[in-house]
């Protein structure tokens, strides 16, 4: 993953904007893509920072609040519930239409997970 660039280089491409550059030109002397000089200027203005947003975590999770404590009630009561069932139950109970990637990623940020006991397996031919 790419690293953000320096604060010291948005505080002075946003310095020069303000100080009378264009986006474009002050871009071309700070050697980074007008784009970018764009989105700086925009975010100084908007929060009165450039520093760069913090990066990783998951951002997308979509089981929150009474639906997040209900499946983690519902996990610990009912162990043995595959992924597909869970999110069946999350869409017939709470409205809530969300992959299956989703259901995992929500069981793992929780470190909940069901290893499968070699003793319990299905009888097989031998």
């Amino acid at each position: 993953m790419a690293t953000p660039y320096s604060e010291d280089l948005r505080e002075r491409v946003v310095a020069a904007v303000e100080g009378g550059f264009s986006r474009h030109k002050a871009a071309a002397i700070f050697g980074v893509a007008v784009s970018t000089a764009v989105l700086w200027v925009r975010r100084s203005r908007e929060t009165g920072s450039v520093a760069a947003k913090a990066l990783g975590g998951d951002t997308r999770s979509t089981i929150k609040d009474d639906a997040a404590a209900w499946m983690l009630h519902l996990v610990t009561h009912q162990p043995d519930l595959t992924l597909d069932e869970l999110r069946l139950l999350l869409l017939q109970e709470h409205g809530l239409s969300v992959s299956i990637t989703a259901v995992w990623r929500f069981l793992d940020k929780h470190r909940l997970s069901f290893k499968k006991n070699p003793a319990r397996r299905r009888t097989r031919a031998a």
